[in-house]
């Protein structure tokens, strides 16, 4: 099993670019399910997540390639396609679950496994049944399995009007990409607002599809009969740009983060700037400076959904915290179990306690290199950023999560002038 081996004390400088964004690639693989015809995709990150949601579309038939050097792929999913999701391919990734309503869509019948992902909390997948259902499936849970299908006699899914009872980012876009092919009007309330939602809608668009409103809380679709291939660029990836946004500040230094967008980042940017760090938006990215952590402010901040700031940042910034000077408080509203990365900080010298769902941190460690488990994929990306800031050798163990969301992580950082290397055990 891989480790990564951080050498810390290094500021970090220079330029990186930001890749595709995996939330949003793995939702648009699985609307080539939508059309017979090919759907390419630019800006592929390369991912585990993607590499195992590749194997679940050529287990079902869809024909897959890679190609080019800026992360091609197309996809040609037939007419004679198989639509199940086994539990084999997808028990380590959540986002198997958005197979669900376009074969259901497309093909009137799917059985999809319930999926995995990070142990981070319960993220049920009811809201994408009950929306389904409210389209005129019939959807049983039983063995494990999500089994869909149309009523007998009936060829579409049909319109709705469907308000979920939380905000869900998977749960828009399995309910978005199945009403593009429903008959008639479907309106989505409380839909989640993330870029990667927008992007989805966006190649929806160019595959033919009625949409409005995408990237604010009520979208509507006008239904198709048929949708037809396209070409896409994936969005570049907010979450891995925050990160290193965070890697900078902490170490102190200054780079370019090419691709980045300021605009998905707002709640992120503007806690940096507080801090002390200086961000901004150029023509082709982000510019960041940081002083370095002992003149920055710790910063207190809620996670919250888009646009509010990030549960996906919030493991990174609380690392940027421990390192600045002062005291201040986070508070974990999205999922229930998120902190599992503070003992781990904790043994590099981090100062942090836990009161429920809300940790308080008092910034000034002086942080030692150690040993530390990664428990999740953001987590792991926190003990990368306290390994980069802590005096001596740090090991991060079970990086199989990191790379799960981070597209070869340790080598943009060794770009920027980090001391890091993968290791096998």
């Amino acid at each position: 099993m891989d480790k990564l081996l951080v050498r810390g004390g290094r500021s970090l400088q220079g330029e990186v670019t930001i890749s595709g964004a995996k939330n949003a690639a793995l939702p648009e693989m699985c609307a080539a399910l939508l059309t017979a015809e090919p759907v390419h995709l630019v800006n592929v990150p390369r991912l585990h997540d993607v590499r195992t949601m590749r194997k679940l579309l050529d287990n079902m038939g869809v024909a897959t390639e890679t190609h080019g050097e800026r992360g091609g792929m197309s996809f040609v999913a037939p007419d004679s396609l198989n639509p199940e999701a086994p539990y084999e391919l997808v028990k380590t990734m959540r986002a198997s679950v958005l197979a669900l309503g376009p074969l259901l869509a497309r093909f009137g019948r799917a059985r999809v496994s319930l999926p995995g992902g990070c142990a981070i909390g319960s993220r049920p997948v009811d809201q994408h049944i009950k929306g389904l259902q409210a389209m005129g499936a019939e959807i049983v849970v039983e063995h494990g399995y999500m089994v869909a299908a149309l009523p007998a006699g009936r060829q579409r899914l049909q319109g709705a009007r469907i308000t979920t009872d939380m905000v869900t980012v998977t749960g828009t876009e399995n309910l978005l990409m199945a009403a593009t092919l429903a008959e008639g009007e479907t309106v989505l309330e409380n839909a989640a607002q993330e870029p990667e939602v927008t992007d989805l809608a966006e190649m929806l668009i160019k595959m033919g599809a009625q949409i409005e409103g995408h990237g604010t809380s009520r979208i509507r679709i006008q239904g198709v009969a048929t949708l037809h291939g396209c070409t896409h660029q994936v969005v570049a990836d907010r979450i891995e740009a925050g990160t290193f946004l965070c890697a900078v500040a902490a170490t102190g230094g200054e780079a370019l983060l090419r691709h980045a967008r300021a605009d998905h980042l707002d709640a992120v940017i503007d806690k940096l700037r507080d801090a002390g760090v200086a961000v901004q938006a150029v023509a082709d990215g982000l510019r960041i400076h940081s002083p370095g952590a002992a003149q920055l402010k710790a910063q207190g901040f809620r996670t919250t959904e888009y646009p509010g700031f990030p549960t996906d940042m919030q493991a990174q910034f609380m690392a940027l915290n421990v390192v600045a000077q002062g005291t201040a408080t986070v508070a974990e509203t999205i999922f229930e179990n998120r902190f599992m990365h503070v003992n781990e900080l904790a043994r590099l010298g981090a100062r942090i306690s836990i009161d429920g769902r809300v940790a308080t941190v008092t910034g000034g460690a002086q942080l030692s290199g150690a040993t530390v488990m990664a428990t999740d994929l953001r987590a792991s990306a926190s003990l990368v950023i306290a390994g980069l800031v802590a005096r001596g050798d740090t090991v991060v163990d079970r990086i199989y999560h990191l790379d799960r969301g981070y597209d070869a992580m340790e080598a943009k950082l060794r770009g920027l002038g980090a001391d890091i290397e993968r290791i096998s055990a």
